[in-house]
């Protein structure tokens, strides 16, 4: 298992064009398994999770051609449906959890799926309702093996239907979508996820024919068709590595442009920024980040402390919340961060306490950060990467702290972000990567 080597406190400087957006990018590799003609994909990360599902799609039968650097051409003609109860697969559906999005693309075109219970990062219970209870509203059987800890998907024909969402699941909403573009008749889903990377999967669906109305609202219909073809698609950039961009540059005193950013598909996330007090400016459709001594939280226009929560789209993604905590370490002034999704994220907080920071942790979803206002800088010290967010969160305090870090379990990192040691060094950073 490889390690990071972090020297901090040092500013960095420079250029920085983020990736590809890595969940949309699982859920329009899983969409290339609705079609047996060529689907093209530009702007795929070179990240762990998304090396792993092409893995899968492979071992499917989809033919694989890269074209590019992040652009791939899929083709899933020939499928083999036998590999899904293999032990491989199950070894590979269990790494990461947008394997769960094959179900819908094989379901309504092949009728039969067999899955394992899928993995991903350890961040508390991670629900499958969504997915379950919308396939068996299609018309899809269900049989639950504990002893493989897999679930057998069955049909004779999906039929569309009305869909009311107990949560807006991301991936829950992209799964029911696809299942439902082969389906017969209508399928109405309200409650759905409206995240701009379910917007880019309906617009990918429509192109290679498929019929969805309401995309960018949390109504979507669908009309069922009998045959999609294909098409080419490009992948936004990454909301959340801008996101980590945007709070590196701050709590470690840098001058950082992000380019071609996609402004118009951050939402609140520059705002939420400029909450904590961090400048940034438009420059066309950049980011510019430019040096500051110190940042203050923003209060509350009753004098309140300023309170940041996780909220479906368009309210602040949750996978924000890790950087948000490391950045107010250091920040002027004091925040609530309320992370009501996932109950195990804010644990990491532990480490960031271990470097110095004046962190209470409440209960397993909230957090009150003391910020420091950089008079005592965080405290090199050896970590280990729990999930993406908090690893890559880590990797920022690490970047911010006064000598010398040492990072476990990279391979968290890698899942979610490209490259990101050599991307650094080019800005200045002290990294090393320790095989």
């Amino acid at each position: 298992m490889a390690t990071f080597k972090i020297k901090g406190g040092i500013s960095l400087k420079g250029e920085i064009q983020p990736q590809g957006a890595k969940n949309e990018a699982l859920q329009v590799l899983c969409a290339t398994l609705l079609t047996e003609e060529k689907l093209r994909i530009k702007n795929i990360p070179n990240i762990g999770d998304v090396q792993c599902l092409i893995n899968i799609l492979k071992y499917l039968g989809v033919k694989v051609i890269k074209n590019n650097i992040g652009d791939y051409t899929f083709q899933a003609k020939e499928i083999n449906l036998k590999y899904l109860n293999t032990k491989k697969f199950h070894r590979y559906g269990k790494l990461i959890r947008g394997s769960i999005m094959i179900i819908g693309p094989l379901l309504t075109r092949f009728k039969k799926v067999n899955m394992p219970i899928p993995g991903g990062d350890k961040i508390g219970r991670r629900r499958l309702d969504v997915h379950l209870k919308g396939f068996k509203l299609l018309g899809s059987n269900i049989d639950y093996s504990n002893h493989h800890q897999s679930f057998l998907f069955s049909t004779s024909s999906l039929i569309g239907n009305y869909i009311l969402l107990e949560e807006a699941s991301i991936t829950g909403t992209a799964n029911i979508i696809m299942a439902s573009t082969l389906a017969k008749g209508i399928t109405t889903i309200y409650n759905a996820a409206c995240e701009p990377y379910i917007q880019q999967l309906c617009k990918l669906l429509i192109k290679m024919g498929a019929k969805i109305k309401g995309i960018g609202s949390n109504l979507i219909k669908i009309i069922g068709i009998k045959k999609l073809g294909g098409c080419t698609h490009t992948i936004l950039p990454d909301m959340i590595e801008i996101g980590s961009w945007i709070g590196l540059a701050a709590i470690t005193h840098s001058e950082l442009k992000i380019k071609n950013v996609s402004w118009k598909n951050l939402g609140i996330i520059p705002n939420t920024f400029k909450m904590m007090g961090i400048k940034l400016e438009k420059i066309n459709d950049d980011i510019y980040i430019p040096y500051q001594k110190s940042y203050k939280i923003q209060k509350l226009l009753n004098n309140a402390i300023l309170t940041l929560s996780d909220a479906p789209w368009p309210g602040l993604t949750p996978d924000l919340l890790s950087i948000l905590t490391v950045v107010a370490t250091q920040a002027k002034g004091c925040v609530l961060i309320h992370q009501k999704m996932f109950e195990s994220r804010l644990f990491f907080v532990d480490k960031l306490i271990e470097m110095g920071a004046q962190i209470i942790l409440c209960d397993p979803h909230r957090a009150t950060i003391i910020g420091l206002n950089h008079q005592y800088p965080l405290k090199g010290s050896i970590l280990n990467s729990p999930d993406i967010r908090a690893g890559i969160s880590l990797l920022i305090a690490a970047l911010s702290a006064k000598g010398t870090s040492i990072i476990k379990n990279i391979e968290q990192i890698d899942r979610g972000y490209e490259n990101i040691d050599q991307r650094l060094r080019i800005l200045g950073a002290q990294i090393i990567r320790i095989e």
